[in-house]
């Protein structure tokens, strides 16, 4: 039976898809989801198929559910009040996997349906109709449930539980990032710069990777360190001018100047750890510039550069050299050439924000 790997859970996070659309069978299976569930009257339905891509069939019979050998797999569980809600726990006589059909709750309860089986060994499905009641599911308290059956007659509803997929497990790899040694830091004028508020806290060591060319993205740390100036702010990053690039989920870049509330950026620290976090607000405010270029360690003779807001609580993270907060980040108003700050390199090509190969210049 099909897993996906969620970082919200030391388990994987399993998917199975009811339907009785072929596009949206094809669709699943092509994205590696092959357990498909149907109703015991739907027999033939599996069947024809299975003759076409590599399936596990589960069938549901009496409110239970069971696989292609008859073996009992599941138990169905439905929960159409609130005090049903409150029963709701672990029983003998249940299978491994718990499905939880909600019916029609218009809120969806999904912390009451986790609490209740923690620490019970069992496997909880939700059966969900749309990708964002799956999401709900998936996170609640953190851990959330340990799986979720897509009931959905919309490919789109597929491609879109999969991308959210593709983002969570994106925390779980570590990005690559690279000494670079500052060649250059001058006053660049005035400009319309961005300050990302996040919906999440920032710890030190964390922040955005942008860059003023999608070939490098500096680490640029977050205000939750202390300051003489200013009150910490660990929700926000001091981004960089509008023209900036900045890292998304998918490996993909956008323009800081497209972000907006609601909009989903990574978040970096000093090892490479990334997680996926929600943009709260974006301000965007004319402030002097300054401008800093650097080249990597490797030899490599790219130039890469960055422009900030030229103010103390502006800094970008320099390399892991101790515990101390100060050694985390250097403030722009303190950089200087032969310092060494921490870079994404990565192609420069781009299409609408998705890497591609092709040939480009930029300076």
């Amino acid at each position: 039976m099909c897993s996906v790997s969620n970082s919200s859970s030391s388990k994987s996070k399993r998917v199975w898809i009811w339907t009785e659309s072929k596009q949206v069978m094809t669709a699943a299976v092509e994205r590696g989801w092959n357990t498909f569930v149907f109703l015991s009257e739907n027999q033939q339905l599996a069947i024809d198929w299975s003759t076409i891509a590599l399936l596990d069939p589960l069938f549901i019979k009496e409110g239970e559910v069971f696989d292609s050998g008859d073996r009992r797999v599941g138990s169905i569980i439905e929960v159409s009040t609130p005090q049903e809600l409150q029963q709701l726990q672990p029983a003998d006589g249940q299978a491994e996997n718990i499905v939880i059909d909600l019916l029609d709750w218009q809120v969806i309860p999904a912390e009451n349906i986790v609490a209740s089986f923690q620490g019970s060994g069992k496997t909880v499905f939700a059966i969900s109709k749309t990708p964002s009641e799956a999401q709900i599911f998936l996170e609640a308290l953190e851990q959330g449930l340990g799986g979720i059956i897509l009931k959905v007659e919309d490919v789109k509803a597929v491609l879109a539980l999969k991308e959210y997929f593709d983002g969570r497990n994106e925390v779980s790899n570590l990005l690559s990032l690279m000494k670079a040694t500052v060649t250059r830091d001058d006053v660049a004028g005035m400009g319309d710069r961005v300050c990302v508020d996040l919906c999440s806290l920032m710890r030190p060591g964390e922040g955005l990777l942008v860059g003023s060319f999608a070939r490098g993205l500096f680490l640029v740390h977050s205000e939750c360190l202390e300051s003489n100036y200013i009150a910490s702010r660990p929700f926000r990053v001091n981004a960089g001018p509008v023209h900036a690039y900045v890292l998304v989920p998918g490996g993909k870049t956008c323009y800081l100047s497209e972000l907006k509330s609601g909009k989903e950026v990574i978040v970096v620290d000093q090892k490479g750890r990334q997680r996926t976090t929600v943009v709260g607000r974006v301000k965007i405010e004319s402030r002097s510039l300054i401008l800093v270029e650097a080249k990597t360690n490797s030899g490599d003779q790219t130039l890469y550069s960055i422009i900030l807001q030229n103010a103390e609580t502006v800094a970008l993270v320099s390399p892991c050299k101790g515990t101390g907060e100060q050694e985390k980040a250097i403030p722009v108003t303190s950089l200087k050439v032969g310092d060494e700050v921490l870079l994404r390199v990565q192609g420069a090509a781009r299409h609408t924000g998705i890497e591609i190969q092709e040939f480009i210049v930029e300076n």
